[in-house]
C-alpha cells in the first residue's frame, strides 16, 4: 500500500482535545504524548504543536475541557458545615467519573480555574463557620486529600475486582496466623467486604466535625 502523501488532515483543538481523552482511557497520562495523540488524530507531532504548546498545555485544555462541564449543587445549605459536606460531596461525585484527573492535580501544579468554585465556596463556609483564612485553608487541603484518596483507591479496587480471581491481599487474610492477629484473622475473608464499603460520607462528617467544631458556632 503506497504511503500517504500530501498534508496531512485539518485537526482542530476540539479534536486533539477529545483524541486526548480517549488516548488517557487506554493507555493512562503516562501514555499521553504528543506522538501517540498524532496517531490517533491521524496527523503528525509537528501539527499539533500548532495547537498545543507541550503536554502540559495539553492537560490544561483537558481540565478546563472537564471543568466546564463539572454540575454544581444549584442549592447549597445555609449552614456552613453543611454546605462544606455538600460541595466536598459534589466534587467527589464529579470527579470520580475521570479519576485520572485526580492524579494529576496531586502531581503538579497544574489546575483549571474553573474548577476552583469548589475550593472557594468550602473556605468560604470554613471561614463563616468561625475559622480563620489560614485555617480554613488547611481544612480544605485536609477535605481535598481525603476525597483524592477515596477517589484514586476506589478506581484501583474497581480494576482489580474486574480482573477477576482471588488477589494479594485476600490470600493474606485467608491465611493470617489468629495468634498474632486475633482480630484480622477473625475478620479473614470478609476484610473484602468490608473495605469495599462506601463510607466517604462517614469520614468526610468526622473530618469536618474535628476542623469546625461545634464551639465556633455559625450565628
Amino acid at each position: 500500500m503506497p504511503a500517504r502523501t500530501g498534508r496531512p488532515p485539518k485537526i482542530s483543538r476540539a479534536d486533539i482535545v477529545a483524541a486526548a481523552h480517549r488516548v488517557i482511557e487506554e493507555d493512562g497520562v503516562e501514555g499521553l504524548t504528543m506522538r501517540r495523540l498524532a496517531r490517533e488524530v491521524g496527523s503528525t507531532a509537528m501539527a499539533l504543536y500548532h495547537h498545543v504548546r507541550d503536554k502540559e498545555e495539553l492537560l490544561l485544555l483537558l481540565l478546563d475541557d472537564y471543568a466546564a462541564g463539572m454540575p454544581r449543587p444549584q442549592t447549597l445549605p445555609e449552614e456552613p458545615r453543611e454546605q462544606v459536606i455538600a460541595v466536598a460531596t459534589a466534587m467527589r461525585e464529579t470527579l470520580s467519573g475521570c479519576p485520572w484527573i485526580v492524579d494529576v492535580l496531586r502531581a503538579d501544579d497544574l489546575l483549571s480555574v474553573g474548577a476552583l468554585w469548589y475550593p472557594e465556596k468550602i473556605i468560604d463556609a470554613a471561614v463563616r463557620a468561625g475559622l480563620t483564612t489560614e485555617e480554613a485553608v488547611d481544612a480544605y487541603r485536609v477535605i481535598w486529600h481525603y476525597t483524592a484518596g477515596v477517589i484514586v483507591g476506589r478506581a484501583a479496587a474497581r480494576r482489580r475486582r474486574a480482573e477477576g480471581g482471588t488477589t494479594y491481599r485476600e490470600r493474606v487474610f485467608a491465611e493470617l496466623d489468629a495468634e498474632e492477629f486475633p482480630r484480622l484473622a477473625e475478620l479473614g475473608r470478609r476484610w473484602e467486604e468490608l473495605t469495599a464499603k462506601d463510607t466517604y460520607d462517614k469520614g468526610l462528617r468526622a473530618l469536618v466535625a474535628g476542623l469546625m467544631p461545634e464551639e465556633n458556632r455559625w450565628p
